[in-house]
C-alpha cells in the first residue's frame, strides 16, 4: 500500500543469499514517519515474509539516514478530524479505536514473526520509532542515534506497544522516567540501560554481520528459542515456562537439525541446515 505521497513508507527486500530479509523504513523526506498505510505495509511486509518461510533473520532499518521521527503528521491531522467527522460519539470512538488497532497491528507484526529481527538504529528514533523497535528481538544502534518516547508532549498516552514492551527490556523504573519526560537520549544512554545491545559506527554492515551469525543457526532452534522467551515474557510463571518449553523440546529433539549439529561438532565443521 502507498502512503498519500506515492512512496512507500514500508518495504520488504528480497531475501539474499544468507537467507536474511531487510525490511527498510523508507520515506526520507519525512525522516521516515509513519503514516496509517505504512503500518499496513510494515504488517504486509511481515506476513510475506513470514508465509514464504525462507528467511533466518531480518533485519529492520530506516532509510536516509534516520530510523523513523514517528508518526506522520497527516495521520495525527486525519486522527483529529476523526473526532468530529460523526455526530455520535460512540461511532466516532469506535472509528478511532479501528484505526489505533491497525497500527498496532503494524508494529506487532514484527514480534509475531517466527524468524528473529534485528533493528538498525541511525539517527532519529522517535514515537512510533520506538514502538517499531521494541517489537523487534536484537536493537543495535549507531553513534549518532537518538531516542524519544515521545507522546506524552502531544497529549498522547503511547498506545502502539511501547508501554508494554519497554518495561520489560529497560526496567518498569526506567520506562516511566522515558516515557513521564519524553526526553531524548542518546546512543550511549541507551546502551547503559539496555535499550539497545550495541552501539558501532557502521550500524547497517553490523546489522547484516550478525544476521548472517544467526542465519547460520538452526532456524527451527532460532523459532523455538525466541517463541518461549516470548512466552516467557508474557507469562513469567517458571513453572508454566518449563513446561511449555519441556513439551516444545520434546517435539524439537526429533528434528533433524539436533543430528546435523551434533554430527557438525564432531567433524569439526560448520553445521548445514536446511530450509524449513
Amino acid at each position: 500500500m502507498r502512503a498519500s505521497s506515492s512512496a512507500p513508507r514500508a518495504r520488504a527486500r528480497d531475501v539474499d543469499a544468507d537467507a536474511i530479509a531487510v525490511i527498510e523504513l523508507a520515506h526520507a523526506r519525512t525522516s521516515n514517519a509513519l503514516d496509517r498505510d505504512g503500518f499496513e505495509a510494515l504488517k504486509r511486509a511481515c506476513e510475506t515474509i513470514e508465509s514464504n518461510r525462507i528467511a533466518r533473520c531480518v533485519v529492520v532499518r530506516g532509510a536516509g539516514g534516520n530510523f523513523s521521527s514517528g508518526l506522520d503528521l497527516s495521520t495525527a491531522n486525519a486522527i483529529l478530524d476523526a473526532r468530529t467527522a460523526d455526530g455520535c460519539a460512540g461511532r466516532a470512538n469506535e472509528a478511532l479505536m479501528r484505526t489505533i488497532e491497525a497500527m498496532q497491528a503494524g508494529v506487532s507484526a514484527l514480534e509475531r514473526m517466527s524468524a528473529p529481527s534485528i533493528a538498525c538504529v541511525s539517527g532519529v528514533c522517535f514515537g512510533g520509532g520506538v514502538d517499531v523497535i521494541t517489537a523487534c528481538d536484537v536493537r543495535i544502534a549507531s553513534e549518532d542515534a537518538r531516542f524519544c518516547v515521545k507522546e506524552v508532549d502531544l497529549g498522547l498516552a503511547a498506545d502502539l506497544g511501547t508501554l508494554q514492551r519497554l518495561p520489560t527490556i529497560v526496567g518498569h523504573g526506567r520506562a516511566m522516567d522515558l516515557a513521564l519526560t519524553a526526553r531524548t537520549i542518546d546512543a550511549r544512554e541507551a546502551l547503559a540501560i539496555g535499550l539497545v545491545t550495541e552501539v558501532v559506527a557502521d550500524v547497517d554492515a553490523r546489522g547484516m554481520e550478525l544476521a548472517r551469525e544467526l542465519a547460520k543457526k538452526s532456524p527451527l532452534a532460532l523459532r523455538g528459542t525466541k517463541r518461549v522467551l516470548l512466552r516467557a515474557r508474557d507469562d513469567p510463571n517458571v513453572a508454566k515456562g518449563l513446561d511449555y518449553v519441556a513439551a516444545h523440546n520434546a517435539a524439537m529433539l526429533r528434528s533433524d537439525d539436533l543430528s546435523e549439529a551434533l554430527r557438525a561438532r564432531a567433524e569439526r565443521r560448520p553445521p548445514v541446515f536446511s530450509k524449513l
